[in-house]
């Protein structure tokens, strides 16, 4: 099944639409409780019914537009390996077998929605997978963890890249340079997705700017945390009520040597932010070339299973002055 919130009520409520493949438009589509209440009543996964009512993915809210916990990893450690070359930083080998992992905004905007931030801020994109997850025991294994997941989505974690390395240097984590993030339309059952292997989720998360291809990374390759690994990390030292929603960090894939990953243009997969891009060109070349989001632009992230469908619909976002 799919799952969507509906309407523009801060807290839902939510619907049911068909397996993935249906698409969004056009169908007859059941509406219920709001999705936090369905993930605290521990039910099962109700059925879509005939005669409902009609969505467009206009209408869609994300699928918890507020929720009490986001915790974002860095579970693609070659998005961080490329920071730190590109800073002539060392790498601590600690970062491959321990997840990065900060605290954000629990607020979530639309997948459909305009954005607009001082162009000094430095305005990214980061295309990632999340999870949504029922009940958390505190100490929960990594099996168990995994096992708690409830729903699987697209989420773009906006950043002011400008901003971060003077909080950083302070020592205490992000804050202003990590404003409200957006989620796709819809959040899907891990059943109902033929790429999802318990832990991992198996297809293209594929990023256009400006309408042209920017990014076409495969989310089941260079993993190297899955998700039972950060949803245990998350509960290590509490409880995660239902309704945590955790997600991956940016998706990033080496090249096929090993190296860098290369732009589409160049025959590579791209990137899933434009941070990465300017970390290769600085590599490669000592400076970026890119520059970051400007008013105007335009950003749309969604995912392709390896049948060609976008089950989670799309992220279409037009920067703003």
């Amino acid at each position: 099944m799919k799952v969507v919130t509906h309407g523009r009520r801060p807290e839902g409520p939510f619907v049911v639409v068909p397996a993935p493949g249906g698409g969004l438009s056009g169908h007859r589509m059941t509406a219920h409780a709001s999705l936090a209440a369905f993930l605290e009543s521990g039910e099962g996964a109700p059925e879509c019914e005939k005669d409902a009512i009609t969505l467009d993915q206009a209408d869609c809210l994300a699928p918890l537009p507020r929720t009490h916990t986001f915790l974002d990893g860095s579970a693609y450690v070659n998005h961080v390996a490329l920071v730190r070359q590109a800073r002539g930083a060392e790498m601590p080998a600690r970062f491959w077998t321990d997840p990065l992992m900060y605290q954000g905004c629990a607020d979530f905007c639309p997948g459909r929605s305009g954005y607009a931030a001082d162009p000094e801020w430095g305005l990214d994109f980061e295309g990632e997978i999340a999870v949504i997850t029922g009940d958390v025991p505190m100490g929960a294994s990594a099996d168990a963890a995994a096992a708690s997941i409830r729903f699987v989505m697209v989420l773009n974690d906006w950043s002011l890249r400008n901003l971060i390395p003077d909080e950083l240097s302070k020592g205490f984590g992000f804050v202003q340079s990590k404003p409200p993030s957006a989620c796709s339309p819809i959040a899907v059952t891990p059943d109902a997705l033929p790429g999802w292997d318990g832990r991992k989720l198996h297809g293209t998360l594929c990023v256009d700017l400006n309408g042209a291809p920017f990014g076409r990374v495969a989310t089941g390759e260079d993993m190297t945390f899955d998700f039972g690994q950060l949803v245990a990390h998350a509960a290590k030292t509490r409880a995660l009520p239902s309704g945590a929603v955790i997600g991956s960090g940016t998706v990033s894939n080496r090249d096929a040597d090993g190296g860098p990953g290369k732009p589409i243009a160049q025959g590579g997969r791209g990137y899933a932010c434009i941070a990465e891009q300017r970390m290769v060109e600085t590599i490669l070349h000592g400076a970026p070339a890119t520059g970051f989001l400007q008013a105007g632009d335009t950003v749309r992230i969604w995912y392709e299973d390896e049948r060609g469908d976008a089950p989670f619909g799309a992220l279409d976002h037009v920067i703003q002055d």
